[in-house]
C-alpha cells in the first residue's frame, strides 16, 4: 500500500506544480476571487452516559455534529485553474471555548491552501483524512462523535485499544479527483518531521462511488507518526474499511466493516462492524438507527463494545434541524450506559 500511495501522492505533487506553471503562462487571463464565512452550531440537552461512566444531566455542544467556524476562499487564475484555501476551527458553544476539547489546535478542523482544476484538487496543510470521510458517509448517524457507533468505535474506541491519526493530519498533502460520474479517489500523505516517536510517513486513501440508488467505498490508512500515547515498540497502525449503502426510497440501508491493526512490541487488532438504516417520515423528517459491534483482541482475551442508537431528525428549514436521540452503550465487564437527548443544529 505504501508504494502505490507514494506514487500517487507524487503524481498529485506533479499535478500541483504543473498547474502552477500553467497559471504563470496565463497571466493575461481575467481573474476573480471570493471569500466566505460559514459554520455550524449544534447544541443538545439531556442525560449522557457511556458504558462504565456516571450518568449526568447537562447541555452539550457538538454531540450530533461538532460545532465549528470556517473561512474559505478561492481565486480564478485563468483557464480552469483556481487557488483555494480554508481555515476552520472547532468550538464548544456550551462554554464558548475553542476546540472539541481543551488543548486542541485552534485551526484543528482544516487549515490548507492549494490548487483546483481539471486535474482535481490538491491542498497542503492540515487536511481531513479520506478514512474519516468514508466512515461518516456510510453510516446512518453521519459525523456524530456523540451518538454514531461508527465514529465512536473507530476514532474514539472505549475498548482499550487506541486509534491513532485523528480525523485530520498535520503537514499533509491531500489530493482528490473531481469525477462527475460519481466515483472519486482521494489520497493523503504526511511526514513525521522529526517528531518524537515518529517512525516514518503516514499515508492513506479512499475510493468512493455514489449513485442516486447505491454507494460504496474502500478506505486504507497507515499511521507512522502523530500517534500520541503509542504503546512500547510502536511501528505503525494499519486500518482498512469497506462501506456500502442502498436506497430503497422507503428505506436506506448502510453497512461498514473496519479492521485496525497496531504493530508494536505487542501486536493488537480491533474489528468493527456497523449496520444502519434511515427511514423518511413525511417531507421533512427521518428516523435513523445505527448498530455497531467493536471487538478488541488482546493477548489473551478480548473486549467487546456494542452500541445501538435510535433517533428522529426533523428539518425546520434548509439550514436548521431539530432532533431527539437515544443511545445504549455496552462494554465488557462494566455497567451499561444510556444517553437520551434533544437538540438543535444550525448551519450558516
Amino acid at each position: 500500500m505504501n508504494r502505490r500511495l507514494s506514487c500517487l501522492a507524487a503524481a498529485a505533487v506533479a499535478a500541483t506544480l504543473s498547474s502552477g506553471a500553467a497559471v504563470a503562462q496565463s497571466a493575461s487571463s481575467s481573474s476573480s476571487s471570493s471569500v466566505s464565512l460559514y459554520g455550524l452550531v449544534d447544541m443538545s440537552a439531556g442525560r449522557f452516559q457511556d458504558a462504565g461512566t456516571q450518568r449526568t444531566w447537562r447541555a452539550e455542544s457538538g454531540r450530533m455534529t461538532s460545532s465549528f467556524l470556517g473561512f474559505k476562499g478561492s481565486e480564478d487564475l485563468g483557464g480552469t485553474i483556481k487557488v483555494k484555501f480554508a481555515l476552520e476551527h472547532y468550538l464548544r458553544a456550551d462554554t464558548g471555548s475553542a476546540g472539541r476539547a481543551a488543548g486542541e489546535a485552534f485551526w484543528g478542523r482544516n487549515a490548507y491552501v492549494g490548487f483546483q482544476g481539471d486535474f482535481g484538487t490538491s491542498t497542503l496543510g492540515r487536511n481531513t483524512t479520506p478514512l474519516f470521510v468514508s466512515t461518516l458517509s456510510f453510516n446512518a448517524i453521519g459525523d456524530s462523535f456523540g451518538f454514531s457507533p461508527s465514529l465512536r468505535q473507530v476514532f474514539t474506541p472505549s475498548t482499550g485499544l487506541a486509534f491513532f491519526g485523528d480525523t485530520a493530519w498535520n503537514n499533509s498533502l491531500l489530493y482528490h479527483t473531481s469525477n462527475a460520474e460519481g466515483y472519486n479517489v482521494s489520497l493523503i500523505g504526511n511526514l513525521g518531521e522529526g517528531a518524537p516517536g515518529a517512525t516514518g510517513r503516514s499515508v492513506g486513501g479512499n475510493w468512493t462511488l455514489v449513485t442516486p440508488t447505491w454507494g460504496a467505498t474502500i478506505a486504507l490508512q497507515q499511521v507512522k507518526n502523530g500517534a500520541v500515547g503509542a504503546p512500547a515498540g510502536f511501528d505503525r497502525q494499519d486500518t482498512w474499511q469497506l462501506g456500502g449503502s442502498y436506497d430503497f426510497s422507503v428505506l436506506k440501508l448502510y453497512a461498514q466493516a473496519t479492521r485496525v491493526k497496531t504493530r508494536a512490541a505487542l501486536d493488537t487488532k480491533s474489528t468493527i462492524y456497523g449496520l444502519g438504516a434511515s427511514v423518511p417520515v413525511g417531507a421533512y423528517g427521518k428516523v435513523v438507527a445505527q448498530y455497531g459491534l467493536a471487538t478488541a483482541d488482546f493477548n489473551p482475551g478480548e473486549v467487546k463494545n456494542r452500541t445501538l442508537t435510535l433517533g428522529y431528525d426533523h428539518a425546520l428549514s434548509k439550514l436548521t434541524d431539530a432532533y431527539a436521540i437515544v443511545m445504549n452503550d455496552r462494554l465488557t465487564n462494566v455497567e451499561n450506559g444510556t444517553s437520551a437527548a434533544v437538540g438543535l443544529r444550525v448551519r450558516f
